[in-house]
């Protein structure tokens, strides 16, 4: 999907640029050509995930603890 700017009347280049820099930001076109840059093996790719979800679970609960206090 490409992603695309079009100038607005009387706006500047640089307000442009900072309005595809956000759309990129949000798309996360970014952050997965980062992700992409090195191989990462099936295994590596497990600990990664669980390491992030256990990360979730511990700010979940974190939430859920000062929510009822």
């Amino acid at each position: 999907m490409p992603l695309e700017v079009h100038i607005q009347e009387g706006e500047s280049q640089e307000a442009l640029l900072r309005r595809f820099q956000k759309a990129i930001q949000m798309s996360g076109i970014l952050r997965e050509a980062k992700m992409k840059r090195t191989f990462v093996s099936k295994g590596d790719a497990a600990r990664i995930k669980a390491k992030n979800a256990a990360r979730k679970r511990r700010q979940q609960s974190r939430r859920d603890y000062q929510a009822n206090t």
